[in-house]
């Protein structure tokens, strides 16, 4: 048998990768949508636990039952957990390194996504308050891309069992 040379392992792949999503809201997260370009985050509370859904689904994920009331949330809240991005990538749109967190929005019992700006990362802690700010009314859309980022407020930090749960 011959021997046969083998070219060094292939250790990378370079390949273009697009994914379009397509959403259908329903009734909740739709009614929910078509404020966003007002500047205004709606929830529902759920008639049985209390709870308040933002963006709001069909029913409860914890007790089953369809929302009722509407409830208007401030546009402050809490951080609960974050992560400090270094990682390159195509089409990033900010400066690295940056901060994608969760927040806890005044008024709500979940939790949403969003870019953390106007701090350094490295000084960025869970509990610290945060307030929205939005793109301008011309910019707007029925889509959390409307928020452009939230931001550090001049509030003592949220005591952590204020946000423990969505740890």
């Amino acid at each position: 048998m011959t021997d046969i040379e083998l070219p060094e392992p292939l250790t990378e792949v370079i390949t273009p990768v697009r994914l379009e999503y397509r959403y259908t809201p329903g009734e909740s997260p739709s009614q929910f949508l078509r404020h966003i370009p007002e500047g205004k985050l709606l929830g529902r509370r759920c008639p049985e636990c209390g709870k308040v859904y933002a963006p709001p689904r069909g029913a409860c994920s914890m007790c089953g039952a369809l929302f009722g009331e509407e409830v208007e949330l401030a546009d402050t809240g809490t951080v609960t957990t974050f992560c400090v991005v270094n990682i390159n990538f195509a089409n990033r749109a900010v400066d690295l390194p940056y901060v994608c967190a969760e927040i806890l929005f005044d008024g709500s019992d979940t939790t949403a996504q969003l870019l953390l700006q106007g701090i350094d990362p490295e000084a960025v802690r869970m509990g610290m308050r945060v307030r929205t700010v939005w793109k301008p009314t011309e910019e707007r859309t029925p889509s959390m891309a409307s928020i452009s980022h939230v931001e550090p407020v001049d509030e003592p930090d949220a005591p952590f069992d204020a946000y423990a749960e969505f740890v």
